[in-house]
């Protein structure tokens, strides 16, 4: 039996809400230790809007296997919350296709309040567990479960 590669995680974390952030990287290291996987690489911004350019370099650096981004997206007063997210969802979907890796959203909201936020904590482990499944399954070709996908 072939042993498995390990899988070699890059984090970009924001560092906006830095109080519930925190609280999701460290769910979200643990989830990827007891996945099996390695983070090998972890890049702070300033907000989730900053993530892209970050997501980007980890991508180009060409060490690691997929991207996690981690963050969290409250309502304010006016839709800028509604904005932020669906542009930066957008653009990590372009450089997961532009690099052929998986970069997976581990932002929750928009719409939400602090309150929802802190309640969403968990999320994180969501993102690396769909990352570390995307690298296995595009090492196998998109086998999942024994099954494959179909021509």
């Amino acid at each position: 039996m072939l042993e498995e590669e390990e899988i070699k995680l890059g984090f970009v974390v924001s560092e906006f809400h830095r109080d519930i952030t925190y609280q999701m990287e460290i769910l979200a290291r643990e989830h990827a230790e007891f996945l099996g996987a390695r983070v090998i690489r972890t890049f702070y911004t300033p907000g989730t809007f900053d993530m892209p350019l970050a997501v980007k370099e980890l991508l180009r650096g060409g060490d690691v296997d997929a991207v996690v981004t981690l963050g969290c997206v409250i309502e304010g007063a006016t839709e800028h919350d509604e904005m932020i997210a669906a542009q930066l969802t957008r653009k990590i979907m372009d450089l997961s296709l532009e690099y052929d890796k998986p970069v997976t959203l581990g932002v929750s909201g928009p719409g939400m309040t602090r309150l929802e936020a802190q309640e969403r904590v968990d999320y994180a482990k969501r993102a690396v567990e769909a990352a570390v499944k995307m690298v296995k399954r595009l090492r196998k070709g998109g086998e999942a479960g024994g099954g494959t996908m179909e021509q």
